[in-house]
């Protein structure tokens, strides 16, 4: 009697049952499959140029979600996640050592450099025991071999053009369907513990009920979140008039910190609005999702072109410039407290709950980079300690972005931070919602706290350089909207320059900064 074959398939950012190719692969060609994730200790230690943790508090408790629900899925199908505290490419070779019969390692291929070297090291531990590899592609929209370039050097560095060639040259692929039984693990294999936070060095972070993102982790949450998002509610058929919003949870559609994880599949959304389109309605809301997921793809596509230079100061374009690394100022915009009153209230919102609504992100980035001038790199990595969403591939693609030495073809890109409160927040409740020291500022004054006089800040309860901090830096052109200020808002979604046809041409990502021609 031969021995059993048995697959085990290597998870990392692709916890989902659901459209994934490793599986379908592995039910095909083995007789017991191992689901494996192994926490890797390299994704707990400090980032690389500024020494902040890797994965921060938010995140991690997302991942433990997102682990902890593909476990009692894979267990109602048959199966089981099997968990190791481990580098990779130690845990499959003593997997494969201890099981003996191992066919095959499969696993998802990813871009950057930490994930293209543990895959090496896999590949490498598999040949020297006589074990097959197989790789599939599966993190994006559209499938890396269906690109219409004759090869990734020749991806367009610019998002328009290669927009335009996807849409029309190349198609979706369908969806992998989900098997009802899974075949099962080898006999006697433990399937392991799910770490702690504690276990892996942090703390569980308090929930915020003023959060944006009060969503919890794991496949079966993101098929929630979709039905809810397209099928309960219809709110992606305004989606392109709400998505600048600031506050709530349905003003965009929040799939990012699942699809970093792959808790969802980028081709399965895609498939859901097409279907949204057939039953419900099709508008520019419908399409703009699928705009959004091309351009992660972009960044996604735009990281095997460039592979380390996403990581360099000097960034894609290997331009020079003099950012400066002055502490004190990076830690009052990691803190919210440079007295500028929109960029605190949306960096307060990110270190409070680990999102941050793509208007401010963009704002916060343009920011640092222009206002303060620093290193790019350190708001790169603050992000990456700390966004629930971080993906690699979008996170410094679009600070490069913002920066100037990325995928952009305008010059000296810079968002007025005022006129951007004034467009967005039109009344302060964002701002208040997150500084409850200014509070009793009323109206759009409340951006400019600055400018107000010593009676006013009085009767507020403020004290600029006690109660809240005088600005670091008063840009001049901010000038120009302090009297411009208006008192009351519109109702959110039908005010703004979201509405207007210039900003219907803005090139955004819900999935991290969306962009603004509209400054």
């Amino acid at each position: 009697m031969s021995a059993s074959r048995t697959i085990i398939c290597l998870l990392r950012n692709d916890l989902r049952l659901h459209d994934n190719e490793l599986f379908h692969f592995a039910q095909k060609h083995a007789d017991n499959i191992v689901p494996l994730y192994c926490f890797d200790p390299r994704h707990y230690v400090g980032t690389y140029n500024y020494n902040l943790p890797k994965t921060g508090p938010f995140r991690l408790r997302f991942l433990l979600e997102s682990i902890r629900d593909l476990r009692k899925t894979l267990v109602n199908k048959g199966s089981n996640l099997v968990v190791r505290r481990g580098k990779p490419e130690e845990v499959v070779s003593d997997l494969i050592q201890q099981l003996g019969s191992v066919s095959a390692v499969a696993f998802h291929e990813e871009v950057t450099s930490e994930e293209l070297t543990v895959e090496k090291r896999v590949k490498d531990a598999c040949t020297r025991m006589k074990v097959k590899v197989h790789t599939c592609w599966g993190s994006t929209l559209y499938h890396r071999e269906d690109l219409p370039f004759q090869h990734i050097a020749r991806l367009p560095d610019v998002y328009t053009q290669f927009r335009k060639e996807v849409e029309s040259r190349s198609h979706v692929r369908p969806e992998f369907p989900t098997p009802d039984r899974l075949k099962p693990l080898p006999q006697g294999l433990q399937e392991g513990a799910i770490p702690s936070m504690e276990d892996l060095q942090q703390t569980e972070p308090v929930k915020d009920p003023r959060s944006a993102f009060p969503c919890a982790g794991g496949e079966s949450q993101a098929l929630a979140r979709l039905q809810h998002y397209f099928w309960d509610t219809d709110a992606v058929a305004s989606y392109k008039e709400t998505r600048n919003g600031l506050v709530g949870v349905d003003y965009s559609t929040k799939f990012a910190p699942w699809l970093a994880v792959g808790c969802i599949s980028p081709r399965h959304i895609y498939h859901q609005i097409r279907k949204y389109e057939r039953e419900r309605t099709a508008n520019q809301s419908t399409y703009w999702v699928i705009f959004e997921l091309l351009w992660r793809d972009y960044f996604k596509f735009v990281a095997l072109k460039y592979g380390n230079r996403l990581f360099q100061v000097k960034g894609l374009q290997d331009k020079s410039i003099p950012w400066k690394k002055d502490m004190q100022l990076f830690t009052a915009w990691q803190e919210g407290r440079t007295g500028v009153p929109f960029v605190d209230a949306n960096m307060r919102e990110l270190v409070m709950t680990g999102f941050m609504s793509n208007r401010g992100r963009q704002n916060v980035a343009s920011f640092l980079t222009k206002d303060l001038g620093l290193d790019w790199r350190m708001g790169a990595e603050w992000f990456e300690y700390l966004l629930v969403d971080h993906d690699v591939c979008s996170n410094y693609g679009n600070w490069l972005y913002s920066a100037g030495i990325g995928n952009d073809p305008r010059e000296n890109r810079k968002f007025n931070m005022i006129k951007q409160g004034l467009d967005y927040d039109a009344n302060g409740d964002f701002v208040r919602l997150w500084l409850p020291e200014l509070q009793k500022i009323r109206g759009a004054d409340v951006h400019t706290p600055w400018t107000l006089s010593t009676a006013t800040l009085s009767h507020a309860d403020v004290s600029l350089g006690e109660t809240y901090p005088a600005p670091v830096v008063v840009a001049p052109e901010w000038s120009r909207h302090v009297n411009k200020k208006v008192v009351g808002s519109a109702p959110r979604g039908k005010k703004g320059p979201s509405h207007t046809p210039k900003q219907h041409r803005d090139r955004g990502i819900d999935f991290y900064f969306s962009r603004s021609k509209k400054l």
